[in-house]
């Protein structure tokens, strides 16, 4: 059985996770089809009729969004194919055909009301808790096309039977009925041609032979009109599932007022693609042996969508860092960390050298850091020489102020500078003092670091080499 599924962003703003999340569960079920050897192709395509909304580099960074993914569409406006073009707006013509052959057959009807009417007529229905009753469905087809051939002004409707039910078929769910009686003749084109969500995004799924329509549960009391639609073409339907919206902490619907909503801020925060996805990938489904930890091929492996859960997943961002900083420390070698962690600063414009020294610092810092925007907030003292020192850490040299001369002066004096002779050393002088080792090692920490939250003590002095540990301890020493 061929499977065709798509996702149909509209460029109207930050590429939304939402997007990606839906995106993750059609790419996998049409390549879950490729991989048996059957028809599978996932399909990108922009909704962008709703001109009012439109953002001009809103569908580029939709694009660059799915490539970070991984999420390569087997058509879109980039790739093209044989269902093109997949811009709506380059599709303008196809709508007006199919929204006439609707009032030719019966289906849908011309709609001359005002909005000052449309407005009085929706009070009205308000007040009797019915759905609006709009006069131009009774006129007779002829004068209605009379009017339109006048140059009147004027939508097409979709004709909603008056009586008995819809019933929406949901892969996830047992049958929804609604009754056609709480069912609005919604517009299908508009005065200036341009057509509505609902007749587009219908036209367009069986023009582009989509055969599986994965997307969000709001999206559910809308699927009515579209099996209305569906049916009054006389086109079978395609397998609907709408996935569980993702929400807050508190149950709402994820918004950026409480949560980071667009990807591009996980982007710039060094999330990794893969964390994303295996995180997104949880929200509403579980792995069948339990596993939290697991890359595509392997979700595309094991994933049934009947096993889709409906309960609210919580999108955490806790729980997203906690499962980037696994990545970071069980999934990827140290050199891929490093690799994409110098990219990851190239990009934000740090230029620093890829040598022995900044791999160094990265594999003290890989079990110290959970997504890459934390490496230089936690490492300034590796970069320069002005870095902070704070308040616990001024405590702590203060408290090492009568030895540190001393220190710096034998720590100068050393012929070797590496881990077990500086390990060796140090707790040599703090028997001396009579001191517990942790006595002399977290002044001389706070001295070198600035603060007493850092890596491995001999790992970090053997990194920064003798010549700078000596100088920043006599600083230290002097108060400077």
């Amino acid at each position: 059985m061929p499977v065709v599924t798509r996702i149909a962003p509209s460029p109207t703003g930050d590429p939304h996770v939402g997007t990606a999340y839906i995106g993750l569960f059609n790419h996998t079920l049409a390549h879950q089809a490729q991989g048996r050897g059957e028809e599978g192709k996932f399909i990108l395509r922009i909704e962008d009729t709703d001109r009012g909304r439109y953002v001009p580099d809103s569908e580029k960074r939709i694009f660059q969004m799915m490539q970070w993914l991984g999420l390569t569409p087997d058509e879109s406006p980039l790739q093209g194919g044989p269902n093109g073009p997949y811009r709506q707006s380059e599709r303008f013509d196809l709508y007006g055909e199919y929204a006439r052959k609707l009032v030719e057959s019966g289906h849908a009807y011309s709609a001359f009301e005002t909005p000052e009417e449309l407005a009085a007529l929706r009070e009205e229905a308000q007040r009797e808790g019915r759905v609006i009753a709009v006069p131009s469905r009774d006129l007779d087809p002829a004068e209605a096309q009379r009017r339109v051939d006048a140059g009147e002004a004027a939508v097409i409707r979709l004709k909603v039977p008056r009586e008995g039910e819809t019933v929406v078929n949901d892969a996830l769910r047992k049958p929804i009925a609604f009754q056609n009686t709480e069912i609005d003749d919604k517009v299908l084109l508009k005065a200036d041609g341009y057509p509505t969500y609902h007749l587009a995004n219908v036209v367009d799924d069986r023009l582009m032979g989509v055969t599986h329509v994965v997307r969000a549960e709001e999206w559910i009391t809308s699927t009515p009109i579209h099996v209305l639609l569906y049916q009054a073409f006389g086109w079978p339907q395609p397998v609907f599932a709408h996935m569980p919206l993702l929400r807050n902490a508190d149950k709402s619907k994820i918004s950026k007022r409480k949560n980071p909503t667009s990807v591009e801020w996980y982007m710039e925060q060094g999330f990794l693609p893969e964390a994303m996805l295996n995180f997104l990938a949880t929200m509403g489904w579980t792995h069948p042996e339990g596993l939290e930890i697991f890359d595509l091929a392997e979700f595309q492996r094991v994933f049934r969508l009947e096993d889709v859960t409906l309960g609210g997943p919580v999108f955490s961002l806790d729980k997203l860092k906690w499962m980037n900083g696994k990545y970071l420390r069980e999934v990827l070698t140290e050199e891929e960390v490093a690799k994409r962690l110098h990219d990851y600063l190239a990009g934000q414009k740090h230029d620093l050298p890829d040598d022995d020294y900044f791999r160094a610092v990265v594999r003290m810092m890989i079990p110290r850091m959970d997504v890459f925007s934390e490496f230089l907030d936690k490492t300034p003292y590796f970069w320069s020489e002005e870095y902070p020192v704070n308040e616990k850490a001024q405590k702590l040299i203060e408290e090492g102020r009568s030895f540190l001369p001393e220190l710096a002066a034998r720590l100068k004096n050393l012929p070797r500078f590496d881990q077990a002779t500086t390990d060796a050393a140090l707790r040599a002088f703090a028997v001396e003092l009579g001191l517990k080792p942790g006595k002399v090692m977290q002044p001389l920490r706070a001295a070198i670091a600035g603060t007493s939250e850092s890596p491995g003590m001999f790992e970090m002095l053997e990194a920064l080499g003798q010549a700078r540990v000596v100088a920043r301890v006599e600083r230290a020493a002097e108060g400077r």
